[in-house]
């Protein structure tokens, strides 16, 4: 029992860090009432987190390189759990939003160093074991978080969902002093600071922007002038990686075709099959009436289909080559996520169980192949930076595509609002229904007009989820196309699926890719 105490304090980090990417998606109601907060402030609290937890997680890596894994993971829990607290007892939005981005800090740096810690600890046919476990320990987190999100929420308060990581860091800090071992490498690269503050600046500019186009359009100066700066700050850190020796991203790797197929396909993967379901979520409080136990619920089709998909696939796609179950998995999400464009004022949340089973399976057999396919890709001297980018690139479209998808239904349900003249105000009746205060919305309205609004705000947010289902569902197609049509495996790398478990370059690198 001893020698698996290593692979508990691992996946005791990783079960968190993964599970706070998902579990506030149920608990935003409950949060914006507590807190009165704004619908841009409600996606700056799923959006923070990820965003940090992308940005750093290759310059953390090249860190871990230089201090040690053991030494990065272990503060990393530590400022995990502070923050944590902090999220816990916030008393207003700007707070629980710094707080996030704390916690997507130590998320990084528990989420950079797991696998060259599992590695690190475990030789031979340990190692697949480990490996193997702590794959399934990814996928039960993505399918844990909505439903322990409901659970806390409804029965404790969402503050619970933050308080209840205190015990779980503590006995991992715990076992991760006394039996972790992971020392500084000797092939250390030096840490590209100019390139992380020039990727982390675009990548919070673009999100800044998405995020003021769904409040005041995307024609507003604001707006354009958020975009513009990210748009600068890329081409600044596109110029600082070119001549920098030890860059952040080799860009050399992204001017392969099958490097930047699957770059893109991570991207849209996430934004793709995960983004849509926070709103989902939200819908199903705020009109259906759903409890937060019960929001969490109906979110299960996808992730459980796909923990099945994934372990029945597995032997069956070790030996093909990695274009095929991408592509076929990205077209499936698109299929399945087109397939849930059925709802109707009066639908209830089984008009979307079909799409959701089929997004489930696409994600079943896309999402384990997507970091092994980016070290296949790679030159074996940039594997690590493959591996990261894969990871980095996913969180990314995850936190790109939550105010693609606010923008899309925010600027619905406004128009939707102005026409039906029942709204004294459509920009902030679109605000807060969006948000999930249909119920505030519709009481604010003189009684006679109360039920003409809330069949307005049924048909319009139903509307909006439709548009943004359709926009998904043609970028994870489009997607698909792309993957099935420029990746190919590199022939100066093996097949990953034939590095065994003993092979130390795969699992010091590659990371079983969690559902988000």
């Amino acid at each position: 029992m001893r020698k698996w105490m290593p692979l508990l304090a691992v996946c005791l980090g990783t079960f968190m860090l993964l599970i706070d990417v998902t579990i506030v998606s149920v608990a935003l109601p409950q949060m914006t009432d507590s807190l009165d907060a704004s619908f841009s402030a409600l996606q700056w609290v799923v959006d923070i987190y990820v965003l940090v937890l992308a940005a750093l997680l290759m310059s953390i890596g090249s860190l871990s390189d230089l201090v040690g894994a053991r030494r990065v993971y272990l503060i990393g829990l530590a400022v995990f759990a502070a923050a944590s607290l902090a999220c816990g007892l916030a008393d207003g939005s700007a707070l629980l939003i710094a707080a996030r981005g704390v916690q997507g800090l130590g998320a990084a740096a528990m989420f950079a160093t797991n696998a060259a810690l599992l590695a690190g600890n475990y030789q031979g046919k340990d190692r697949g074991i480990a490996f193997g476990l702590w794959g399934a320990v990814n996928g039960a987190a993505a399918a844990a978080g909505p439903i322990l999100g409901g659970l806390l929420t409804e029965h404790a308060s969402w503050r619970w969902i933050f308080f209840v990581n205190l015990p779980v860091a503590a006995v991992a800090l715990v076992i991760g002093r006394r039996h972790l071992k992971g020392e500084p490498s000797g092939a250390a690269r030096r840490i590209d600071l100019p390139g992380t503050i020039g990727f982390t600046l675009a990548a919070t500019l673009l999100i800044f922007a998405l995020i003021h186009a769904g409040e005041d359009g995307w024609g507003s100066s604001t707006t354009l002038a958020l975009f513009a700066g990210s748009a600068v700050a890329l081409i600044a850190f596109l110029l600082v990686e070119r001549g920098k020796r030890d860059p952040m991203l080799d860009l050399g790797l992204l001017g392969s075709p099958s490097f930047g197929g699957l770059m893109a396909g991570a991207v849209v993967f996430s934004a793709a099959a995960f983004a849509n379901l926070v709103f989902v979520s939200v819908w199903a409080q705020s009109l259906l009436g759903l409890s937060p136990v019960e929001a969490g619920l109906i979110l299960m089709p996808l992730s459980g289909m796909s923990f099945v998909a994934a372990g029945l696939a597995g032997r069956f796609l070790s030996s093909v080559a990695p274009q095929w179950p991408i592509g076929i998995g990205l077209l499936l999400i698109g299929a399945g996520t087109l397939l849930e464009m059925r709802l109707t004022a009066t639908s209830g949340w089984t008009a979307l169980l079909p799409g959701m089973l089929l997004s489930g399976v696409g994600v079943g057999i896309a999402s384990p192949i997507l970091a092994s396919a980016a070290l296949a890709a790679a030159p074996a001297s940039r594997a690590g930076m493959a591996s990261g980018a894969a990871n980095t690139f996913r969180q990314l479209g995850f936190a790109v595509g939550i105010p693609v998808v606010g923008a899309i239904l925010s600027g619905v349900i406004g128009r939707k609002a102005a026409d039906s003249g029942v709204f004294p105000d459509s920009d902030a009746a679109a605000e807060l229904a969006t948000g999930g205060q249909s119920a505030r919305l519709i009481a604010e309205l003189p009684a006679g007009a109360r039920e003409t609004g809330e069949r307005v705000i049924e048909q319009a947010y139903a509307a909006g989820l439709d548009r943004a289902f359709l926009v998904s569902g043609l970028a994870a197609v489009l997607a698909g196309v792309l993957v099935l049509l420029l990746v190919r495996r590199s022939p100066e790398q093996p097949d990953p699926a034939e590095s065994g478990p003993g092979t130390a370059a795969r699992p010091a690198t590659e990371s079983p890719a969690p559902a988000v």
